[in-house]
């Protein structure tokens, strides 16, 4: 006799998903400001302009959306006024705190 095995289907975790509002999102960058990891604040701004939608980030940032792609990339080294821009098109807004 053959057992019959079910293989579990996983999907591949997207924060994305989960970023759908603005609290959800503060508390999300909040926590990634914390890392005070430059990487992966482009990937929580990545995650972030996904959620929202890269076309109308890109255009609410002033930028193309290829080059907010290559923007918020892995590794990608953009410009603080970029990342400052993209900030504002997500509804971000950066604040600073005694450490």
């Amino acid at each position: 006799m053959s057992k019959l095995q079910t293989k579990a289907k996983l999907i591949q975790f997207d924060a994305a998903r989960y970023l759908g509002s603005e609290e959800a999102i503060a508390e999300y960058m909040t926590a990634v400001l914390e890392t005070e990891d430059p990487d992966l604040l482009l990937v929580a701004l990545n995650d972030i302009a996904r959620a929202k939608g890269m076309a109308l980030v890109a255009k609410e940032a002033g930028l193309g959306r290829e080059s907010l792609y290559k923007a918020l990339a892995p590794g990608a080294k953009p410009r603080f006024d970029t990342v400052l821009r993209v900030a504002r098109a997500l509804g971000v807004k950066f604040t600073a705190r005694a450490a």
